[in-house]
Formats: structure tokens, C-alpha cells, sequence
């Protein structure tokens, strides 16, 4: 397959302004999250209050995924994300007005993540579930590798490029991030795609109908295996809120060290993305998507043994690869499995889980900390995410076992028919 098949999908219209907008919410998200780290350290010098940070986005976000995923069923799904990306920049330019105010209490800042939390609740089930509908069938998983490894690689860029914008004060950051917010709402508004699925939804109201995502997810054991999984791991793995403490405390490095910490777990998976765009898993997909896991917590225990910048870059940035291809099979096989018509509460349960590992998991890495002291936290994460790996391909046996992807069975299959006849 030649260079240019491999990026075909970049002749999707729609797919390319909605990447495009995309790396422009990821590069000001990650900058803003640099900023606010810093700056909450700075102003508390508590452990604690970096997993507040966490728990600040996340609980308006568990409080309103399920019913956003019906909204994502039900309304043009491109909207609600530049909607969303708006709101993503109202809350940047609230940050912006707190800095130049002088005003050092946290909890105003808590107030202003939830509202990122809330925005993040709308935009992860209609992002997730829109993809599929802005390209072609055959080239979805190419999509996937590339939507992923953009994104990644806009993680690399975005903590650097907020460490070193940070050294001009946090109010620089967040100028910048306001007016990336702002460029890719207009890149969404370009995106026309989005409606084939309204009209399947129309007779579908009332609130079960906001259940039915979990209902479809606890009935099919391979999504459920596959979605939980990534919530315990990164749940017990995860390390992102502590990484300024472990910048200032252990590593001794400043804010642009901490920018290429942030960096490093992208560049791995940025890395894999990549390698998935050119050689896409077909086979042995149960066994990468587990290894990719257990790659993951082991990355993260040699993170918290570290105390050189560079063994710690490496580790993260092997944390990332794994990762990468665990989301990778993952998210295939997911919007795969679902019809479209449900396809935004599904990945509303989805979202969840991610949620519920990232943002969670932020505040359990803070209590953690504040418990067994910096590193064991990181250790023990790390530990306890090798142990999911293995209970869960206990749990879920067949996932574990999973050669290839059914659609690429049942495709398979059609074309012995067709050879047949």
C-alpha cells in the first residue's frame, strides 16, 4: 500500500476540519492544564490540592455524560462540539481574569474547571461517536491511527509549549489557549456531517432511553472487558497530577522540564499512532490491546523509581506507547460493535470510563500521595495496574483470546460467500 493510500482518508473534507479543530482544543487544553497545575501548586504547596483539580472537572462531568450521550443521539453532533469548544474558551478567558485580578484563592479556579468538567461531558460522546460518521467505512481505521496520532502529537507540543509560555506568567498561557479555543470553533463550523443519525432517534425519548448506552455495554461482555479495563488501569497508573510535584520534588527541574514530562507520554503514543497508521493490528488484537496495558504499568513503576529526567521521559514516554494501542484496539472495536443509532449514549459509557480513569484517577493519585508519601503512590499505581491486567484477562477470557476484530471476521466471511456464488 503506497503513502498515499495510507493517508487517503485525508481526502475526507469533513474528517480534516474536524482534525484540524481538534489539535487546536488539545494544544490549548494540555497549555491550560500546565498553567493550572503550576499555578495551583504555587499557590498551595499541597499534594491534595492538585487531585482536587482532577476531581473539580470531574464530577460535573460523571454528573452529565449519560444524558449527554442522548443529546450526541439526538442533535447534530458537529455542533454540540463547537459548542462545546466555546465553552472550553469562555472558561480559558475566566482563568485569564482571575490571573490579572491577583486573586490567590483556589476555589475560584476550582469553579471555573467545573465548568471545563461540564464542557467535556458534552464534547467526549459526540466527538467519539461523530468520527465514524465524517468518513468512509473502509477507512475508519485508518482514521483512528491518524485522529490519534494527531492528537498525540498536539499533547507533545501543547505541555511544552505551556511550560515555556508559562515562564511569561500564567495570564500568557491563558491568552493563548483563548485564542486556540476560538480558531477551532470556527474550524467545527465548517464541518457539515453529522445528521444521518437524527432521524433514527426521533421516537426515542423519555429517561430509560439515557440508559440504554449501559444497557447495550453490560450486555455485550467484549465492550465491557475492553471499556473497563482502561478505567482500572489508568485509574490505579495514572500520574499526571502529581508530575509537578514529582518535577519540583524529585526530579529538581522547573516548569519546561515539566512540560517535556507532559510531553513524554504523547511522544510515545504519537509514536505507536504512527506505526498503527502504516501496520494496523488485524491479528492478535486481544493480546496487544492487554499487553499494551501491562506495558503501561510497568512504565509507570520505573517512573516512580526514577530520579533522572531522562530514564523518566523514557518511561513515560513507554507509558504512552502502550497506552496508545490499548485505546487503539479499544475504540475499533467499540464504535464497531455499536449501531449508530445508540452510538452517542455508548459512547457516553465510554466517556465515563476515560473520565472516570483520568480525572478519578487525578484525585486518587492525590490521596495517594497525601497517604503513602510521592513515589510509593506512583510505585504502588503502577503495580496495581499490572494486577488489572491480569485479573481482567481472567475475567474476560474470550477478549483475552480475540484474534481479530468481528467486523473483519464477518467481512471475511462475506467474501468466501461471494467466491462461493
Amino acid at each position: 500500500m503506497s503513502v498515499r493510500e495510507r493517508l487517503a482518508v485525508l481526502q475526507e473534507r469533513d474528517f480534516v476540519f474536524f482534525l484540524s479543530a481538534k489539535i487546536l482544543v488539545t494544544l490549548a487544553a494540555e497549555m491550560v492544564s500546565v498553567a493550572v497545575g503550576m499555578q495551583v501548586y504555587e499557590l498551595t504547596g499541597d499534594l491534595l490540592a492538585l487531585g482536587l483539580v482532577g476531581l473539580a472537572q470531574f464530577l460535573p462531568f460523571v454528573v452529565l455524560i449519560l444524558p449527554a450521550g442522548q443529546v450526541a443521539d439526538r442533535k447534530e453532533r458537529s455542533r454540540i462540539i463547537a459548542v462545546c469548544f466555546a465553552l472550553q474558551g469562555l472558561a480559558s478567558a475566566a482563568l485569564l481574569a482571575i490571573t490579572l485580578s491577583g486573586w490567590r484563592e483556589v476555589g475560584l479556579i476550582y469553579a471555573v474547571l467545573v465548568l471545563l468538567g461540564c464542557a467535556r461531558a458534552f464534547m467526549m460522546p459526540a466527538s467519539q461517536a461523530v468520527l465514524i460518521n465524517l468518513v468512509s467505512a473502509p477507512r475508519f481505521a485508518q482514521a483512528v491511527a491518524l485522529h490519534s496520532s494527531s492528537f498525540h502529537i498536539a499533547v507533545i507540543v501543547g505541555p511544552v509549549l505551556g511550560g515555556i509560555v508559562y515562564l511569561g506568567g500564567p495570564h500568557a498561557v491563558y491568552v493563548a489557549s483563548t485564542t486556540l479555543f476560538f480558531c477551532a470553533v470556527l474550524l467545527m463550523s465548517r464541518v457539515r456531517s453529522g445528521l444521518r443519525h437524527v432521524a433514527a432517534q426521533e421516537g426515542d425519548r423519555g429517561a430509560g432511553a439515557v440508559f440504554e448506552g449501559l444497557r447495550f455495554v453490560f450486555s455485550r461482555p467484549v465492550v465491557l472487558g475492553a471499556v473497563s479495563l482502561d478505567l482500572f488501569a489508568v485509574l490505579f497508573g495514572g500520574a499526571v497530577a502529581l508530575l509537578p510535584a514529582m518535577a519540583t520534588d524529585v526530579l529538581h527541574t522547573d516548569a519546561a522540564g515539566l512540560g517535556l514530562l507532559r510531553a513524554a507520554t504523547a511522544v510515545g503514543a504519537a509514536l505507536a499512532a504512527a506505526m498503527l497508521v502504516w501496520r494496523p493490528i488485524r491479528r492478535n488484537v486481544g493480546p496487544w490491546m492487554f499487553g499494551g496495558v501491562a506495558l503501561f504499568g510497568a512504565s509507570m513503576v520505573l517512573f516512580g523509581l526514577s530520579t533522572s529526567l531522562l530514564l523518566s521521559v523514557i518511561a513515560l514516554a513507554l507509558s504512552g506507547a502502550g497506552d496508545m494501542v490499548s485505546v487503539y484496539v479499544r475504540q475499533i472495536l467499540v464504535q464497531h460493535e455499536t449501531p449508530d443509532e445508540i452510538r452517542g449514549r455508548v459512547s457516553a459509557v465510554n466517556s465515563v470510563f476515560i473520565g472516570a480513569s483520568n480525572q478519578l484517577g487525578d484525585f486518587e493519585s492525590g490521596v495517594a500521595a497525601r497517604l503513602l508519601g510521592l513515589v510509593p503512590a506512583v510505585v504502588f499505581g503502577g503495580a496495581a495496574t499490572l494486577a488489572v491486567a491480569g485479573g481482567w484477562m481472567k475475567l474476560f477470557p474470550v477478549l483475552a483470546r480475540m484474534d481479530t476484530f468481528p467486523h473483519l471476521l464477518a467481512a471475511e466471511a462475506r467474501e468466501r460467500k461471494n467466491e462461493t456464488l
